[in-house]
């Protein structure tokens, strides 16, 4: 047994598959801080389990479909990211053919059903007609779709919708209703609490949808078990009690409950434990000058401080 396997093998309060990490230099133990990765929780778990029982739901007429919307930051397009990945194109090898299930976009900046349909086709690696008429895009898009298997549309940041004309959204809507039909394949789409008001504009439309919110973390058992999990990935030497209830309450007020807010200050008082020698984060962590919290937070803060000044 190496040096490194060795001093592994006692790293007890981090996961299995973490701890050969915590072995690693400074610099190695950073960069895999900084690095993206999945970690499951609930109510991510839940939405995965609904965007596969929509996948595997046999075709209808009028196909069930799905939004999934919350705050920015709640962490929408991760879940979409792994569902993808567990859904990858593939290609048989004996046929010459690709099938992909899913076939994912983000919503263009302006709701125009010509850059719909293009961006859907750059989504499915296929280049659009060069000069082609929307009609023309709408068809490529129709055959290459039906060819390829897809059963599933998901497009995210779904809000971007209310940047149009009232036109534009109706013009968009109908596109959305039409492939849906024409595929008989069911629609997800993600955005901000805007995107509810963004499908609203279509009740045909919005009657298909079933809505996934994302609720901000609150001081409870969920949010011990999300800190209980980032504790057992960090390559930290010595363990950190983050679900404790003053640790939750410090994480709550600078965080505001947001997902990639609370990632990203665990991340950073991590990386600060292992710069000052300390390797581990405890509530002191969280009072270093270094982890200022996001502009979003901040401005509710200097709210909040500019509110009770004007009460004295």
């Amino acid at each position: 047994m190496n040096e490194i396997d060795a001093a592994s093998e006692s790293y007890g309060h981090i996961l299995p598959d973490c701890r050969a990490k915590a072995a690693e230099c400074d610099a190695a133990r950073i960069a895999w801080i900084r690095s993206d990765r999945w970690i499951a929780t609930a109510r991510a778990e839940e939405a995965l389990s609904r965007l596969e029982d929509l996948l595997t739901y046999p075709p209808r007429d009028r196909m069930p479909c799905l939004l999934i919307y919350g705050d920015t930051g709640m962490g929408k397009t991760k879940i979409l990211r792994k569902f993808l990945r567990d859904h990858p194109p593939r290609f048989d090898g004996g046929a010459g053919v690709t099938a992909a299930p899913i076939a994912a976009m983000q919503m263009p900046a302006e709701p125009l059903e010509s850059d719909f349909y293009s961006e859907l086709l750059t989504a499915l690696q296929a280049p659009a007609p060069i000069e082609a008429r929307t009609h023309r895009l709408k068809e490529t898009c129709r055959a290459l779709m039906k060819s390829l298997g897809v059963r599933m549309l998901v497009i995210d940041e779904v809000h971007a919708l209310l940047a149009g004309t009232f036109r534009q959204q109706r013009i968009f809507l109908n596109a959305l209703r039409f492939l849906a039909n024409d595929l008989r394949a069911p629609l997800v789409c993600a955005g901000t609490d805007l995107a509810c008001q963004a499908l609203l504009t279509d009740p045909q439309l919005a009657e298909r949808f079933e809505a996934f919110h994302l609720d901000r973390w609150k001081n409870d058992r969920r949010l011990a078990e999300l800190l209980i999990s980032l504790a057992g990935v960090l390559p930290l030497r010595r363990p950190s009690a983050l679900h404790t209830a003053e640790m939750r309450r410090r994480v709550l007020e600078l965080t505001d409950g947001v997902t990639v807010r609370i990632f990203r200050l665990v991340e950073s008082a991590a990386i600060a434990a292992i710069r000052s020698g300390e390797e581990r984060i405890t509530a002191q962590s969280f009072l270093s000058p270094d982890l200022a919290p996001p502009l979003a937070a901040m401005n509710r803060h200097m709210d909040a401080r500019l509110a009770r000044a004007a009460a004295r």
